[in-house]
C-alpha cells in the first residue's frame, strides 16, 4: 500500500508497557483518520488498534510499536513487540479469543511476520482496511 494518495498520513510511535496505552493509540488514530480523510468506518479501524495494542501489552512483551498509514479508501495498522512468540488465532469463547478473530473480520487482509531471531527481533501483526 503506498501513501501517493491525496491526504496520505504516516503514523509511527512506541507505546508504554501499561493498558492505559489502548487508549492512547485509540486517541493517536482517531486524530490520524481525521486528517488523511478515512472514508471508511473508523470504529472498525479504532477496534483492531484496540484489539491489536491489547494482544501486543497482555501476550508480547515490551512496549508495543504503533504505525498506521493510508489516506481517503485504505489504511494499514501494524502493531510489533519484542517478543519472541507468534500469536495464534484461537477458537473463540465467552472470555477471550476474540482479538484476532475480530482483526480477521473487519479487515481486507492481516498477517503476522517475524522481525529477526529471538526476544530482541519479536514480531509485528498487521491489517488493512478500506472504506468500501
Amino acid at each position: 500500500m503506498g501513501t501517493e494518495e491525496a491526504g496520505a498520513c504516516v503514523v509511527e510511535t512506541k507505546l508504554p508497557e501499561e493498558m492505559d496505552s489502548i487508549t492512547v493509540a485509540r486517541q493517536i488514530v482517531r486524530r490520524a483518520l481525521a486528517e488523511c480523510g478515512y472514508e471508511g468506518h473508523h470504529e472498525d479501524v479504532l477496534l483492531v488498534v484496540s484489539e491489536l495494542v491489547t494482544n501486543a501489552l497482555l501476550h508480547g512483551e515490551g512496549g508495543p510499536g504503533l504505525r498506521m498509514w493510508g489516506g481517503a479508501s485504505h489504511v494499514r495498522v501494524e502493531v510489533s513487540d519484542t517478543g519472541a512468540h507468534m500469536p495464534e488465532a484461537r477458537v473463540p469463547g465467552p472470555a477471550s479469543g476474540w482479538g484476532l478473530h475480530v482483526v480477521r473480520l473487519l479487515s481486507t487482509g492481516w498477517g503476522i511476520s517475524s522481525n529477526g531471531e529471538g526476544k530482541e527481533g519479536g514480531k509485528m501483526v498487521w491489517c488493512e482496511l478500506a472504506s468500501v
